[in-house]
């Protein structure tokens, strides 16, 4: 629903800033408003190589801050975690790009890990100015909430540290392991177990204890679990002092591996001995096999994307230019595309469109299954953006641009076509009409090819593969997509599982689950003073004024609430205000029950309207899916003004 939401809404607000009607507009000047030069739109644009590092080494010089390199040593210490460009704030940005105001200081946001002193915390710092940064200043966050050093995503370094805890934990479980699997974990060079791990990390703020699936390290592991998942604390930054808390073995919980280990040597232990996998045409590969009955062609190219006359578009830095259209764009670290300026032959109807979190609520009868809600952003959704391949991702035609991040890393690393721009067809006319004579001739026929330009770029959160969209139509529509491939987080097979999943391979249940994805959408059709309301419509019972007694029923009257429009006040024309339309339902979703309630906002509504404030904005941050209890955002709050 809040895909057709976006779509709708922004179709209309794109037709209101077009001219009337008339012929269209020639390629040559013409007054009125026109799209921003290129150079305006950097200052939306992505920290360069050079001022990501210019940043690092800035922060790295100032011994007050007493920073390490990231990989390596202990995880108490001082570390540089994330690196990405802070957006100037809107009144900033609007007095340069529409009154001819100062251009808005370029700055960073760097986020840092003080783990090496007695009271671990989280702070994030405004640096500049760039490209040759000589301050920085803490960054404050509404209500001015410390960051719990228990909310920090996860690390390569914690991952690292976390993998040599189970493996020393495991070595009680090296016979039944290898004698119900095939594998193992600890002394392994080949036929090696691996894990997932799940979050929320406990049940209260400042937990940090993560249910870890065992699985068998071959292609497509995450469709390999062993029966195996083992509860690990590993909330004090000394990893000397992480501790196993919990196993669950094929339907049962044990207090430690040693009682497990126990319960197998005495022979009392229900054991789920797993096949060996074979070597070939795994079922979790991606290698093709099978054969379709029709025996129609599969071993040949299918249709493809070209430019028979060129592009269509035109691409200066980071601004996007397609038809009436133009905008400019980034790749956030933490949370991936952001749209800016977002305009329709020169008028602006949205100073922002961007992706803020994506979400995904399991449930299963494995203690990992039941506490699994995963929220991406915590997963750094927008720095997992690799290669994207050609003839397949995006067509061979298509652009495609690189990306740089600082997340997690000890400089920045460059992710090789990360982003593609391409025009599609979309195999419907966008308009057509057959004007019959009905004597089996025809007055005329008239049809517009259905085209859009795509940009695109992937999130490769662990086992899941989104493919983020945005498309930009001819008349005026802007249309937000999310497809999510890769693999399902499953969990192992038990009867008592089937209530919330399905059996999907002999061991193996694909698990119930709801997927969430919430943009923001800063509206400014003709300007900042946008009004909004909501309208309803219903059948009208009315006398009929031509034949006396009957009374037909009428569709539809405006009344009550449903249907969404904004406007601009006194820029209607004799038509009255632009509506923009928007058919969904905007009700609450089912109410959360008892424990967290991670993004709420996104959960119970299809659609929150609220005021611009600056100090609002994201709707989550990388902080939630670690501590949802007592978000550091809180969209909730966003709706109390």
């Amino acid at each position: 629903m809040w895909l057709l939401r976006l779509a709708w809404a922004l179709a209309v607000l794109g037709v209101a800033a077009s001219p009337g009607p008339g012929p269209s507009p020639s390629p040559s000047p013409s007054p009125g408003p026109t799209a921003p030069p290129p150079d305006k739109a950097s200052i939306f644009a992505d920290l360069s190589p050079a001022e990501l590092r210019a940043v690092r080494t800035f922060l790295m010089s100032r011994p007050e801050l007493g920073l390490s390199p990231s990989r390596g040593g202990p995880l108490a210490k001082n570390t540089l975690f994330l690196v990405e460009l802070l957006p100037p704030k809107k009144r900033l940005a609007l007095r340069y790009l529409d009154q001819g105001g100062p251009r808005p200081r370029r700055q960073a946001r760097a986020v840092v890990f003080f783990g090496g002193q007695a009271e671990p915390n989280i702070t994030e710092f405004v640096v500049g100015p760039l490209p040759r940064p000589s301050s920085y200043r803490p960054l404050r966050f509404k209500g001015g909430r410390a960051i719990p050093f228990a909310a920090r995503p996860m690390s390569q370094l914690e991952y690292e540290l976390l993998h040599r805890t189970l493996a020393e934990a495991m070595e009680p479980l090296y016979r039944l392991l290898r004698d119900s699997t095939g594998f193992w974990y600890h002394n392994c060079s080949q036929r090696c177990l691996t894990f997932t791990d799940i979050a929320p990390r406990g049940l209260a703020p400042g937990e940090r204890r993560s249910w870890l699936v065992l699985q068998r390290f071959v292609e497509g592991f995450f469709l390999h679990p062993v029966g195996l998942e083992v509860l690990v604390d590993h909330r004090d930054p000394n990893p000397q002092r992480w501790a196993v808390q919990q196993l669950w073995y094929n339907g049962h919980y044990f207090s430690s591996p040693q009682e497990l280990a126990e319960r197998y040597e005495q022979g009392t232990l229900a054991v789920a001995r797993l096949a060996e996998p074979p070597s070939q045409q795994l079922f979790s590969s991606y290698e093709p096999r099978g054969r379709f009955a029709t025996g129609t062609p599969t071993e040949v190219h299918g249709a493809k994307v070209c430019e028979p006359q060129g592009r269509r578009y035109r691409l200066r830095g980071n601004q996007l230019e397609y038809g009436g259209w133009s905008l400019a764009f980034r790749l956030r670290s933490s949370a991936g595309l952001q749209l800016f300026d977002l305009r329709f032959n020169g008028e602006r109807v949205a100073y922002e469109v961007s992706v803020q979190e994506a979400i995904a609520f399991y449930g299963g009868h494995t203690p990992a299954a039941m506490q699994t809600k995963y929220m991406d952003a915590g997963w750094g959704m927008g720095s997992v953006t690799y290669e994207l391949a050609r003839g397949i991702d995006c067509p061979e035609a298509a652009t495609y641009l690189d990306a740089h991040h600082l997340y997690d890393a000890d400089g920045p690393v460059r992710f090789s076509s990360a982003i593609c721009v391409f025009e599609l067809p979309t195999g419907v006319p966008l308009r057509r009409h057959f004007d019959s004579d009905f004597q089996g001739g025809f007055h005329f026929y008239a049809g517009l090819e259905g085209q859009a330009l795509v940009l695109r770029t992937t999130s490769t959160v662990y086992n899941y593969d989104y493919i983020w969209d945005f498309l930009l139509y001819p008349n005026g529509v802007m249309e937000a997509k999310v497809h999510a491939t890769g693999f399902i987080h499953a969990t192992f097979y038990t009867p008592q599982g089937q209530r919330y999943g399905s059996r999907v391979h002999s061991h193996l249940l694909g698990n119930l689950h709801t997927h969430l994805v919430h943009y923001k959408v800063d509206l400014d059709i003709a300007g900042t003073g946008n009004s909004f309301e909501t309208v309803d419509v219903r059948f009208e019972n009315i006398s009929n004024p031509w034949s006396p007694g009957a009374r037909p029923h009428v569709p539809p009257a405006r009344v009550g609430s449903g249907w969404h429009s904004w406007g601009s006040p006194g820029r209607g024309g004799e038509m009255g205000p632009p509506p923009a339309p928007a058919p969904t339902h905007a009700g609450l979703l089912p109410a959360p029950g008892n424990g967290p309630d991670p993004a709420p906002a996104p959960r119970r509504y299809h659609l929150a309207v609220t005021r611009h404030h600056e100090n609002e904005p994201t709707s989550s941050s990388i902080y939630t899916q670690n501590d949802p209890w007592e978000p550091l955002v809180s969209f909730e709050g966003f709706l109390h003004n």
